[in-house]
């Protein structure tokens, strides 16, 4: 049998035995992860098919299955003026799968909560970064008005003092208490010895700053209409009202 990644355009697969593959999917979908293809997730499909969306060297893939539960076709699924119907599907499941993953390392990051809402924006923040300062200042409207919840994923990359500034406010009694004082211009106290799982965690900030291809702060990453999306630098009013979901309190 050729390979997968040579038969992408619609055609029907034969089937392995029925239970050679160990799945909670169908079997005919089982079948196309015994070859290698990764499964991210289903979708309604037309004509009674049930859609999954895959991926497989690199290649996505959709592969719809028959009413029949025993036959899958893979391929493009078009309508009569040429539109390719497959592709807003795949993006959909597997840019879905991939934010998941995303929201989830931001949940893990070692951040300072600024704010109660539902409406939650990570903010990649230094300490001693002015423009984190300006951020904070025009942010204070939308947070004490219960619009949405900042999340500083603390960061330490302006100054030479940042990194041990950063573990100490992630260290404070009261991170938010801290950090909203420093904001106002008050000193924050140095530790002494830096824990090690904070420097740890500062270093994996780090490294997920990098991960999103983020190079400066601030840095937001935030649920948008189109998926987890990220903003650079200062946003103007009508930008921030975007990003927080609702106009200036």
């Amino acid at each position: 049998m050729p390979p997968l990644h040579a038969r992408l355009s619609a055609v029907l697969l034969a089937l392995l035995p029925a239970g050679a593959v160990a799945s909670d999917w169908p079997a005919p979908i089982a079948a196309l992860q015994a070859q290698g293809m990764t499964i991210h997730g289903e979708f309604e499909a037309l004509g009674g098919m049930t859609g999954y969306a895959g991926s497989y060297q690199g290649h996505e893939l959709a592969a719809y299955l028959l009413p029949d539960g025993e036959h899958v076709i893979v391929g493009t699924l078009q309508d009569a003026e040429g539109n390719d119907l497959s592709r807003p599907m795949l993006d959909e499941v597997i840019r879905g799968e991939e934010d998941g993953e995303s929201l989830a390392m931001l949940e893990q990051s070692a951040w300072i909560a600024e704010g109660e809402a539902e409406r939650i924006v990570y903010v990649f923040t230094d300490p001693y970064c002015p423009y984190c300062q300006r951020l904070f200042d025009k942010a204070r409207p939308w947070v004490e008005a219960g619009e949405v919840q900042l999340r500083h994923v603390m960061v330490g990359l302006m100054e030479r003092d940042s990194p041990r500034t950063a573990i100490s406010l992630l260290a404070a009694d009261d991170p938010s208490a801290a950090l909203l004082a420093h904001h106002r211009g008050e000193e924050t106290p140095h530790l002494e010895t830096l824990p090690r799982d904070l420097e740890e965690a500062l270093f994996d900030n780090h490294q997920l700053m990098e991960s999103f291809g983020l190079m400066a702060t601030p840095s937001m990453v935030y649920q948008g209409e189109r998926g987890l999306q990220m903003a650079h630098g200062l946003p103007d009013e009508d930008e921030l009202a975007a990003i927080f979901g609702a106009p200036h309190p």
